[in-house]
C-alpha cells in the first residue's frame, strides 16, 4: 500500500490540474488586460561621425484566456511582462530623458543627432495623460509657454526646454489617447530628411516577412518583405529609400490602412504637421509603428 501510494496522489494530482486546466471562465477585463504580453524591439546606430543614433519600438498584447489552465498561465506571462516593461520603460525614459505615459498598448522612441521623441498610445483619457506629462515635465526643468490648446479631444502644447524646443500633442481617437513627445535638437538643420517647407514628410517600411500594402491619402504603395526597414536606423538609412515610400502630405490627420498578404485589412489614423518627418513601418503580426523622425 505505501509504495503505491505516491502513485495514487501523483495520478490524482494529476487528474486535477488535467481538470482544471478545462475549466471555462468569464473574461475578467481587470485581470485579463492588455498588459500581459510584450514585443519589444532596439535598434542601435552609430555614424562615421561619431552620433548615435537609437530607436526603441515596444507593443503590448493582450492574454485572454477561456480555461482556468490558460488564465493560470496567462498570470505567469503577465507578470514577466510587466517586470520587463518596467525595466524597458526605466531603460527609455532614462537615455531619452522623456517621461512615457502609463498603460501604453504601444510605444515608439527615438534618440537622434536632430530629435528626441516618443509616442504613445494609451487608453487613459486626455485630462489624465496630460495632468502627468504636465507635473513630469515641469520637475524636469521644462516651460510651459503661453499658447496651449486644451479641448476634450486633443491638447497642443509648446515647451522651453534648457535642451530646445519642444511639443507635446494628444488626440482623442478610437477611445485611445495618442500622445506624442518631441524636442528637436540644434543639429535638426543639418537632418537630410526635413519636410519641404510647410509640409509633412511621411517614410514607409516595411519589417515583416511579408509583402504588404499601404494606403495613405488614397495612394497604395507596395512594400516587398523587408522594404525600407532600416529607415529607424538613421537619418542617412531613411534617406536613402527610394521616392516610391516617401510622401509629401500637408497637415492633417490621415486614414492609414494596412494589407498584409493572406490577412483582412486594418486601418487607423495618424497626425501629421508642417515641418514634420515621420516614419511608418509595418512591424511584428502587421502592428503600424508610427515614429518621429524630425
Amino acid at each position: 500500500m505505501r509504495r503505491r501510494t505516491p502513485y495514487v496522489l501523483l495520478a490524482g494530482s494529476l487528474f486535477a490540474a488535467t481538470a482544471a486546466m478545462a475549466i471555462p471562465v468569464t473574461p475578467d477585463p481587470a485581470r485579463d488586460s492588455s498588459t500581459n504580453t510584450i514585443k519589444i524591439g532596439w535598434s542601435h546606430t552609430t555614424g562615421s561621425n561619431g552620433y548615435v543614433d537609437d530607436t526603441w519600438w515596444a507593443t503590448r498584447g493582450r492574454c485572454a484566456p477561456d480555461y482556468l489552465g490558460e488564465r493560470l498561465l496567462c498570470d505567469a506571462v503577465g507578470y514577466l511582462a510587466r517586470a520587463t516593461s518596467r525595466t524597458f520603460e526605466a531603460k527609455v525614459s532614462d537615455d531619452m530623458g522623456l517621461p512615457l505615459a502609463d498603460r501604453w498598448g504601444l510605444m515608439t522612441a527615438k534618440n537622434s543627432p536632430f530629435i528626441r521623441s516618443a509616442h504613445i498610445e494609451t487608453p487613459l483619457g486626455i485630462a489624465a495623460v496630460l495632468g502627468s506629462y504636465r507635473a513630469a515635465l515641469e520637475s524636469r526643468g521644462w516651460t510651459e509657454n503661453d499658447d496651449a490648446v486644451v479641448a476634450p479631444d486633443r491638447a497642443v502644447i509648446a515647451f522651453t526646454t534648457p535642451d530646445g524646443p519642444a511639443l507635446l500633442r494628444l488626440v482623442r481617437q478610437d477611445r485611445m489617447t495618442i500622445a506624442d513627445l518631441a524636442l528637436r535638437k540644434p543639429l535638426a538643420a543639418t537632418a537630410l530628411i526635413r519636410p519641404a517647407p510647410g509640409q509633412a514628410k511621411l517614410l514607409l517600411g516595411n519589417k515583416t516577412d511579408e509583402a504588404a500594402d499601404i494606403t495613405v491619402n488614397e495612394r497604395t504603395i507596395k512594400l516587398a518583405a523587408h522594404a525600407g526597414e532600416k529607415l529607424i536606423d538613421s537619418d542617412a538609412a531613411a534617406d536613402k529609400l527610394p521616392d516610391s515610400q516617401k510622401m509629401d502630405l500637408p497637415s492633417g490627420r490621415y486614414r492609414v490602412t494596412l494589407k498584409l498578404d493572406g490577412n483582412a485589412a486594418t486601418s487607423r489614423e495618424l497626425e501629421v504637421a508642417a515641418d514634420e518627418t515621420w516614419g511608418l513601418l509595418v512591424g511584428p503580426e502587421g502592428t503600424l509603428l508610427p515614429l518621429r523622425l524630425f
